[in-house]
């Protein structure tokens, strides 16, 4: 991970004001996919609404490399920043 990776997720983590459900799973894929890569767990069960959103996310953007996944998230943070920081 980057240092510029590493800020980016310390600076999400202290915007004043909550981003949208939208932006938020689009971050949580992008940090994924940076971190982990392709997803690697079986989608959650019926029930747990969350879970089954944040894996879809992460499952959209299968195949995008960990370097251009931390790259778009270094993007967005930025974006977010300047709307909710």
């Amino acid at each position: 991970m980057s240092e510029a990776f590493n800020k980016a997720a310390e600076d999400v983590k202290n915007f004043t004001s909550r981003p949208t459900d939208q932006e938020l799973l689009d971050l949580y894929a992008l940090f994924k996919q940076a971190t982990v890569g392709d997803v690697n767990t079986s989608r959650p069960g019926i029930i747990d609404f969350k879970g089954k959103a944040k894996w879809d996310a992460w499952e959209k953007i299968k195949g995008m490399s960990k370097e251009d996944a931390e790259q778009k998230y270094i993007s967005m943070a930025e974006e977010l920043k300047a709307k909710y920081a």
